[in-house]
């Protein structure tokens, strides 16, 4: 297939059928207020939805759970810093000592997503310092 021009395609992609634009016409209806009232009735609906799951969710957010977390982000930013440590030429033995010492002090989530997220970490970072032999 070669490209013939730049643009919309003026042909049907089908040989023989007509190009249908209206289809894709956007148009704006005569009556301003039901087209306004109709608009913000769908809009404010999924906010609200969202809003209120939102809400649950944090709320149902344990102790355990935002203490694991913030312990997953902590060894996510040391082996970022690893990894730029490693891309510019510097051996940092104190950040592989303070990521050693991260990994046997990881808490236990009682979501099991979080988990589950938490123990793929800990194998990056099991894998980063067997590497390192550390």
């Amino acid at each position: 297939m070669a490209i013939e021009s730049v643009g919309w395609r003026v042909t049907s992609p089908v040989a023989g059928r007509p190009v249908n634009r209206s289809a894709a016409a956007f148009s704006v209806p005569a009556d301003r207020t039901t087209a306004t009232a109709t608009a913000t009735a769908g809009a404010t609906e999924p906010a609200s939805l969202g809003g209120v799951l939102t809400l649950q969710e944090m709320g149902a957010d344990t102790v355990e759970d935002r203490e694991a977390r913030r312990h997953a982000h902590d060894m996510l930013a040391l082996l970022a810093a690893l990894q730029r440590n490693l891309l510019s030429g510097v051996d940092n033995i104190a950040a592989l000592q303070q990521l050693a010492d991260l990994a046997a002090a990881a808490p236990i989530a009682a979501d099991r997503r979080l988990a589950a997220t938490i123990s793929a970490i800990l194998i990056r970072v099991r894998v980063e310092l067997a590497r390192r032999h550390t």
